[in-house]
């Protein structure tokens, strides 16, 4: 049976010293011997115990090393659970926010005044009523902001009224990625005098057109007469003047307009799951047809951001190509048109997230 192994090396045993030696050459002799195996034990001794020392800084260091590692790991899995939280939560609020109930609901706060002298009009106030907290935010649109006019390109916001109340609706929908589909068109006296005084309450009751009918014009104006002045706040469209001629267009400042559709409509125009982005084309060559197919998407909830001519009009089928996306994003578009097939073809270049080209077979609805 073999003897039990030691958990520790031990360390080594001192030399005997001579003990009773004389002054002698023979108690010479074991002196000197004595004296060195004395000193082969100290080195014997020396490097036993700074390898016993060595082996124990690097157990601590493996120690250390174990736990720092396993801290990482822990704190990878809290960070990766953490942002897939945010992932989904987000990716939650912006279905929410895009699905046609909650964008039924947002509707129905908001009313774009507009502003008239004649057929002109002299501006567009883009109102929010928050019957919730009873506050009114308002953002004062002038008709020389330059803006993208679903199915005319950039234009003048005044030439969105000429086109008709859907596209004036549908292009303020669009640029604010807000659902507007109510408004209500006041005399441009009334209309001045709102903005600059802070006050709306009387506006409904001077309409001199609306898509709201005489009694839903009558709450709205019981609605306004109900909220403090104090809790109303008009704002001029954050603008930057450009001079074209003898004509003076205003560039919306898209940074700061995000801020105040964040604060007031709680819209992030940054995220695409909330708005994606679609160019149309026209490739049945028929006039008019891509913006009427623009104001389609746009009150689905997509934000159209160009309309223009294919590269040919001979398109027989409508197509829907996903750039940035999967399928159910193409799907998604071609529920709101009614027809056309997709194809996903993704795209690097954050350009657009579908692009559709308008076949003959499309039918404005």
């Amino acid at each position: 049976m073999s003897a039990e192994k030691p958990r520790r090396s031990r360390l080594p045993e001192a030399p005997d010293t001579p003990s009773g030696y004389r002054q002698t050459r023979r108690g010479s002799t074991a002196l000197r011997s004595a004296r060195r195996a004395q000193k082969k034990h100290d080195v014997a001794l020396a490097a036993t115990r700074g390898a016993r020392g060595f082996r124990n800084v690097l157990l601590v260091i493996v120690q250390a090393l174990a736990i720092v590692g396993l801290t990482m790991i822990v704190l990878l899995l809290i960070a990766n659970g953490v942002n897939t939280f945010v992932r989904w939560n987000s990716q939650r609020i912006a279905e929410k926010a895009s699905s046609p109930e909650e964008r039924d609901r947002l509707s129905q706060e908001n009313v774009l005044i507009v502003g008239v002298d004649g057929d002109k009009a002299v501006g567009f106030l883009a109102v929010r009523v928050d019957r919730t907290t009873g506050q009114v935010f308002g953002i004062a649109i002038p008709d020389g902001a330059f803006v993208d006019i679903p199915g005319r390109g950039f234009e003048r916001m005044g030439e969105a009224w000429e086109a008709g109340a859907d596209v004036a609706l549908s292009t303020v929908s669009n640029f604010f990625t807000v659902p507007f589909v109510d408004y209500v068109a006041v005399p441009a006296d009334a209309y001045q005098s709102a903005v600059s005084s802070q006050s709306v309450s009387a506006l409904p009751s001077v309409a001199v057109s609306s898509s709201l009918s005489a009694d839903e014009l009558a709450s709205l104006t019981s609605e306004l007469e109900k909220i403090p002045q104090k809790s109303v706040a008009l704002v001029p469209l954050p603008v930057k003047p450009i001079k074209l001629g003898d004509q003076t267009y205003f560039e919306p400042q898209r940074d700061e307009i995000a801020d105040l559709l964040k604060t007031w409509w709680g819209v992030d125009v940054t995220d695409e799951d909330q708005a994606p982005r679609v160019i149309v084309y026209n490739g049945a060559g028929k006039p008019g047809i891509a913006g009427q197919a623009a104001q389609v998407l746009i009150r689905s909830g997509f934000r159209v951001i160009d309309t223009k001519n294919a590269d040919d009009f001979n398109y027989k089928k409508t197509e829907i190509v996903v750039r940035r996306g999967d399928l159910a994003r193409g799907e998604e578009v071609r529920k709101a048109l009614g027809i056309g097939s997709v194809v996903v073809d993704t795209s690097t270049a954050d350009v657009t997230d579908v692009i559709v080209i308008i076949g003959k077979d499309y039918k404005p609805k």
